[in-house]
Parts: C-alpha cells; sequence; structure tokens
C-alpha cells in the first residue's frame, strides 16, 4: 500500500514515539488551552462565570460523543481496510462519513437551539449563573459542524501519517484559542460569549485544515466520490460506540457532580469541581493522545494479522502508560496549591475546596490511564462491543455506585474520592476483559 513505511518499520519504543509524540502533545495542548479558557473567565469575569461553564459542559459533551463516535471509529473500520488492501474503498468510506459528519452536525445545532430555554430551567441557578449558561451555550452552538469536523480530521491526519500537522493545527488553534480570548474578553468586553466564540475559532483551525488536506489526492486518506455504504455507518457507529458512551456518561457525571456539589456546598463548589476537572483532564489528555497514536498501528496490525507486531506493541503500551501514571500522579500533588491558585485566590472559598478535592481525586490518576488504553485498543481492534462495556462501566455504573453512596457516608469527600474509588473497580474490570480476549487478538 502506497504511502504506509511507517507500519512496515519494527515495533520499537521510538518507532511507537514517533506516532504517539505528536497525539500526546496534541491532546495536552488541547486540554491547556481549555483551562486557558477558564484562567481567563474566571479572572476577567468571575468564578460564577466559571461555573457555567461545567454547567453547560453536560451539552458540549453530547456533541463531542457524536463526533467522537464517528471519528474513532471510523478511523478504526478505515485503517482495517487499508491493512487489508483495500484502499479504494476505504477512501469511499471516509468520504461518506465526513458528510454524515455535516449532516448530523447541522441537526445538532437546529435541535440545540430549539430547546436552549428549556436546558437549565430545573437546576434553580442564580440568575447571573443562569445567564451565563445561555449565552455561552447560545455562541458555542454556532460552531457545532466545525467541532464535528475537528474531532475526525485529529484522528484521520494521524492515520494518514499527518501526525505533525494534526499537532501544528491543535497548537495554532489554542494558541489562536487564548489570543482571542483575551481580546475579546479583556479588549472587546464581550464577556463569557467571546469566550465560546474564541473556542469555536479554534476548533475551526483544524476543520479548515482537514478539508484542504484531504481535497489534495497524494494523501493516504482524500476526498473521493463517496459510496454510501450504510453498513459501515452502522459498524463505525457500533465500533465508536464506547467512545461515545464514555463522553455521554461524562457529561451525565458531570451534572451529577454539578448538582451534589449545589447540594452540599453551593455554587462554590461546582466552581471547585470545574477547576477538579481541568486538573484530570490536563493529567488523563496524556493517556488519551497515547492511545489515539496507537490505535491506527493496532488497526492495521489486527488487519494485517500481524500477532507478533500487535503483541509487542501491546507490551510495549502497559510499560509507557504504567510510567505517565507515576509521573502524573506526583506532579498533581506537588502542584496542587499552584495549579488551584492559578484559577481561585487563597481568600476565595473556592480555594480550600478546590486543594482538597484535588489532593483525593489524585489517587485515580493512578488506574485512568490503563483504562482508557484498553477501551481504545478494543475499539481499535474493531470490538465495539467490549470497548463499550469498559466505557460505559468505567464512567457510569461505577462512578453512579460511588457517587451515590460515598458522599451519604464521607460528605463533601464522598464527592471527591468517587471518582478514585469508580476507576479503580473499572481497572478490575479492564484487567478481567483484557486477559479474556488475549489469545483471541493475539496481543
Amino acid at each position: 500500500m502506497e504511502n504506509q513505511n511507517a507500519y512496515a518499520k519494527p515495533v520499537t519504543l521510538g518507532n511507537i514515539l514517533k506516532f504517539v509524540v505528536p497525539t500526546i502533545a496534541m491532546t495536552v495542548f488541547m486540554s491547556f488551552y481549555t483551562m486557558v479558557d477558564g484562567l481567563f473567565v474566571s479572572n476577567l469575569i468571575g468564578t460564577s462565570a466559571l461555573s457555567a461553564i461545567n454547567l453547560t459542559a453536560p451539552v458540549i459533551q453530547l456533541v463531542t460523543a457524536i463526533s467522537t463516535m464517528l471519528a474513532t471509529g471510523g478511523s478504526a473500520v478505515i485503517m482495517k481496510k487499508m491493512g487489508e488492501q483495500k484502499t479504494r474503498e476505504a477512501r469511499e468510506d471516509f468520504t461518506f462519513l465526513i458528510l454524515v459528519n455535516v449532516l448530523v452536525g447541522i441537526l445538532m445545532c437546529i435541535v440545540g437551539y430549539a430547546s436552549l430555554d428549556q436546558i437549565f430551567v430545573s437546576m434553580n441557578l442564580s440568575p447571573d449563573v443562569e445567564g451565563y449558561c445561555v449565552e455561552y451555550l447560545s455562541r458555542y452552538l454556532v460552531f457545532t459542524v466545525p467541532i464535528l469536523l475537528m474531532n475526525n480530521f485529529t484522528l484521520y491526519m494521524i492515520a494518514s501519517e499527518k501526525a505533525a500537522l494534526s499537532l501544528i493545527c491543535s497548537v495554532t488553534g489554542g494558541v489562536l484559542n487564548m489570543a482571542l480570548d483575551y481580546v475579546f474578553i479583556a479588549g472587546l468586553n464581550l464577556g463569557i460569549s467571546g469566550a465560546a466564540i474564541a473556542t469555536g475559532l479554534g476548533y475551526s483551525v483544524t476543520a479548515a485544515a482537514g478539508l484542504f488536506v484531504f481535497s489534495k489526492k497524494e494523501s493516504l486518506l482524500h476526498f473521493t466520490r463517496p459510496a454510501f455504504r450504510f453498513r459501515v455507518l452502522a459498524n463505525a457507529a457500533a465500533n465508536g460506540c464506547s467512545e461515545m458512551a464514555a463522553a455521554l456518561v461524562t457529561g451525565i457525571i458531570t451534572m451529577m457532580f454539578n448538582w451534589t456539589m449545589l447540594r452540599y456546598v453551593g455554587e462554590d463548589g461546582v466552581a471547585a469541581v470545574t477547576i477538579i476537572m481541568y486538573v484530570l483532564m490536563f493529567a488523563s489528555s496524556l493517556y488519551t493522545g497515547y492511545s489515539y497514536g496507537v490505535a491506527p498501528m493496532l488497526s492495521f496490525f489486527y488487519g494485517e494479522q500481524n500477532e507478533e507486531k500487535l503483541k509487542k506493541l501491546v507490551a510495549v503500551s502497559m510499560k509507557v502508560i504504567g510510567g505517565i501514571s507515576v509521573v502524573t500522579v506526583a506532579a498533581s500533588f506537588l502542584l496542587t496549591r499552584p495549579l488551584v491558585s492559578v484559577f481561585a485566590r487563597p481568600d476565595n472559598p473556592v480555594y480550600d475546596l478546590a486543594v482538597t478535592g484535588n489532593r483525593i481525586c489524585t489517587i485515580a490518576l493512578f488506574f485512568i490511564g490503563f483504562n482508557i488504553f484498553a477501551s481504545g485498543m478494543f475499539t481499535a481492534l474493531s470490538n465495539g462491543v467490549v470497548s463499550a462495556i469498559l466505557a460505559f462501566s468505567r464512567s457510569f455504573v461505577f462512578m453512579l455506585i460511588t457517587m451515590l453512596t460515598l458522599p451519604l457516608i464521607l460528605g463533601v469527600n464522598g464527592i471527591w474520592l468517587a471518582t478514585p474509588a469508580a476507576e479503580l473497580m473499572a481497572l478490575a474490570l479492564s484487567a478481567s476483559l483484557f486477559f479474556r480476549y488475549r489469545k483471541r487478538y493475539g496481543y
């Protein structure tokens, strides 16, 4: 197959890093500029506006869930065909799935605006916070289509051996986002609307670059006359449903965190949750970036039926994730106060809540990486069912159990402990399924 020299090379740590370093840098940077959004909002507008961003998160996660499903599931299906030497079919399916993303994005935007007034009514928020929520989300929805394309093109660039370009697009979009945050919020006094518009324009960079790059026929994947094989769409959706479930239930769990914090502490608690989620998201982006980077390799070697390379790739990945886990836990513990102080001053009641919460939640970083990799691995191996079981159990079932029980026993500390407890339960399930399917896939 043309342009596939990277997949033909031996599986070594050095060659793996060529795939994963750009994607790790990309996901870390994306999480970083999400944190910068929060930094500008909390310092230039206030912690009430920061709470509003978290309260809109469940709706935003719905957009992310659909795009993630189509991107991860579609990438696995298409790269498996590439490994089987079905290049023409893969390109036809790629074009078809991108068209589906555009149509889905338009539909979600319309539905979002139609239901905007009803989303926050039941939360009993203060008028200021509710106003921030509506204002932020109404601007964010404008960019639904570019956001879907951004998530898809990010993975397809990686699969097409253009991981460096994907990184450049992410960095460019992030820098643009941060610059526009300052211009729109501090310079033009657009408030939280400015933050939403800056985020949308930052995401649009990868979408625009992807449309340009994949229009060129010299790209490994490129646009061609689509074949409307709805079985491919069904397979992509089924295969990516685990990632969709993870994104969806992340929104649901965020909503539960918000409701529980509103009950125990009030809106200050929601702001503290937001800060903790930024920290966890930043650390988790390392694992997500690694999983994104190795996914095309897993899919290709599986399609090629090369068990030797598959086994070595998985073994090296486990060691890398273990090392990252130790480093992130240590860093999070040591940097708790400096990280929290960026978002809230020490005299703000949010500060002490967030410091305590971060120290407890950091324990989860021992387990998150292995759980993210296990789910991503099964998606790459076209086993969407197992991946969905892992993702749904980890992100919803176990979190639901811990969120309903631990706060009743331990109060606010129980809310923080829910995440590490749920991730530990998920680790046991991940290990069980990992060894159960080991012989079947040959890893």
